[in-house]
């Protein structure tokens, strides 16, 4: 082992430990190893940088925000949805749903930001049917992982394996060269689900789906609203009719304050200006000393409609509640709402309050404010949002869970999965190149308003990105050292006369133990030189070599530490680092042992 090699070899070992003890963060160590490596002089500054001009590192970037259209549009809420529609009562069938959904969406997006639009549908679900979240979260992480074994795309280091082939002189991998590999996986993982989530906590779910955050029902309930919060539809004969809003006076003549207008199945903010209409639904607060709703339907020609607590989070995409204080220095204490003009001031409407930790039943309209009340206002998310410009006057404390699931756009669903569908077509028809086809797709999002560059320059996860480029240069400086004809030549000594597929089982162990403490892209960064070297030697296409490294890269189901989507399920999912090896471990070996007995078959060396 030559000098040169050993410094880089050093350095290396350095960056795998920093991995393993997060200290410093990935991000902060790629560029630390971009800044040494030239030092070696085995690679030039250039050549460092030139990861940045990569055309996958591109492609990976442009994915992030085709990913980042699906989720701003509601395509993937829709497809929670739909899971919890046709899942019913049956746990069985809720698990092959979601990971079936899970993986599907995988394919064409981030698992990571798969997991992530993910975690509040499932604690939804698992709070609706009575079931622990954990017996649902660890399947929806192996999900996400194993739609890495789907396409091309899917995953970081299928990119970046595939790149190694290239630049090695061989032939790269199809858009769905992984999927034979793949749903074989999927099956057997939610058959192996099916049976190892008894091994899991098996308590009723706890209403711990906001993680911490209240949901809007809880904000029913804590401000005794079931009484005063009414859904009524607006009869054919009714007085109201061709009324606007400031005209029919509903605050003052009955008591009723209109706080929403359903209109066609969408929410309207009711202004002066509104005009009432026949089938209209109104969601009223009655406010007065003694609220009377039958004598409100009787003298304005109404229809009483069922209303829960539920209700708020259904309509949560187009109307938004907070919690809010009145500090010391709001030029609203001492004075009544009705004297504040709290609605026309803010365009949020108070259907609750709290003094202290006491529910006022009053009526709330004539109240004066006192410093330190908490206010339960109702409206437009974009008015709730602007509250955080008025902070000396309210001071907005507490969102509710659903704030998370709020669509920035609506309405454009359909135009992202068209743009989607493009960018695919593309890819699998080889017309133009990956990352040309995704940035069409990226493009014709923004055409069509799924995606803006703000959003979209948010998506990108600039730490993934970081990550790989400072990880590149090792495979060009070990391979100049003659380290990576080293590791190769090791390996074959330990297993070069067993077969193949002892050949492929040993590279498939030694990549996915390496996932356990590094990143499974840094992973394939290394290990795809030698998986390709190797080949060389005997001789054998480079595609099998290089397809193992790849799906043992995605096989980080062994320690919650392995995978970003690991990590995003531990605490919704009430796990410990042992249920991820109890859980994964096993699977782990099923999947080496699956690819080890397919790849050779339907990839002949």
């Amino acid at each position: 082992m030559n000098t040169e090699l050993l410094v880089v070899v050093a350095l290396l070992a350095a960056a795998i430990v920093m991995f393993a003890i997060n200290r410093p963060r990935m991000d902060a160590v790629a560029l630390l190893m971009l800044t040494l490596l030239p030092f070696t002089r085995t690679v030039t500054v250039s050549e460092t940088l030139a990861g940045f001009a990569d055309p996958n590192i591109v492609l990976i970037a442009v994915l992030f925000v085709l990913g980042d259209g699906l989720v701003r549009t509601g395509v993937a809420r829709r497809l929670g949805d739909w899971l919890a529609d046709k899942a019913g009562g049956s746990e069985t069938r809720l698990l092959v749903l979601l990971m079936v959904v899970v993986c599907g969406l995988g394919a064409t997006m981030s698992s990571t930001a798969v997991t992530a639009i993910f975690i509040p549908v499932v604690l939804r679900i698992a709070q609706s049917m009575r079931i622990s979240p954990s017996r649902l979260m660890m399947p929806l992480s192996m999900a996400a992982l194993i739609s890495g074994m789907m396409t091309l795309i899917a995953t970081a280091p299928n990119l970046v394996v595939n790149s190694e082939l290239i630049r090695m002189g061989e032939q790269g991998f199809r858009f769905f060269s992984f999927t034979p590999f793949g749903l074989p996986v999927l099956a057997l993982a939610i058959l192996y689900m099916k049976f190892a989530s008894r091994w899991l906590s098996s308590e009723t779910a706890e209403d711990a789906t906001s993680l911490g955050r209240p949901r809007m029902a809880d904000w029913i309930d804590q401000y005794k609203l079931n009484a005063r919060e009414h859904r009524v539809r607006v009869r054919p004969e009714s007085p109201l009719i061709g009324e606007t809003v400031a005209e029919a006076n509903l605050r003052d003549v009955s008591g009723a304050n209109l706080v929403a207008i359903e209109r066609t199945g969408t929410l309207i903010q009711p202004e002066g200006s509104t005009t009432l209409q026949s089938g209209d639904v109104l969601l009223v607060d009655l406010f007065a000393p003694e609220p009377d709703v039958a004598e409100l339907r009787r003298r304005f020609g109404l229809d009483e409609l069922p209303l829960t607590g539920a209700y708020f989070s259904d309509m949560s995409q187009q109307i938004g509640m907070a919690e809010v204080i009145v500090p010391a220095t709001s030029p609203l204490v001492g004075k009544s709402l009705a004297e504040a003009s709290f609605r026309e001031r803010f365009r949020l409407n108070v259907i609750g309050l709290r003094r202290g930790a006491e529910a006022f039943e009053g009526v709330l309209r004539h109240e004066h404010l006192h410093v330190g009340d908490t206010l339960l206002v109702i409206g437009p998310w974009k008015a709730i949002g602007n509250l955080q410009q008025v902070t000396s006057k309210l001071v907005a404390f507490n969102l509710p869970a659903e704030l998370d699931e709020v669509l920035p756009v609506q309405g454009k669903a359909l135009h992202a999965v068209v743009c989607l569908m493009i960018a695919i077509g593309l890819m699998i028809s080889g017309v133009v190149p990956n990352v040309q086809a995704a940035l069409i797709g990226a493009l014709l999002m923004g055409v069509f308003g799924c995606v803006n560059l703000n959003s979209a320059y948010r998506s990108i996860d600039w730490k993934t990105l970081v990550l790989i480029v400072g990880m590149l240069p090792f495979s060009i400086a070990l391979e100049r050292t003659g380290g990576v004809r080293l590791a190769a030549d090791l390996l074959m000594d330990a297993v070069g006369g067993s077969g193949i597929r002892v050949v492929l089982a040993a590279l498939f162990a030694i990549t996915a133990l390496l996932g356990m403490f590094i990143s499974n892209t840094a992973t394939a960064v290394l290990m795809a030189p030698v998986a390709i070297t190797i080949a060389e030697e005997l001789g054998l296409s480079a595609q099998p070599f290089a397809m193992i490294v790849a799906l043992a890269a995605s096989t980080a189901f062994m320690t919650p530490v392995s995978s970003p989507v690991n990590t995003l399920v531990v605490t919704p999912g009430r796990y410990t680092f042992g249920d991820f090896v109890r859980i994964g471990v096993p699977f782990s070996l099923i999947v080496m042992a699956v690819s080890v007995a397919l790849v050779p078959w339907l990839l002949p060396p």
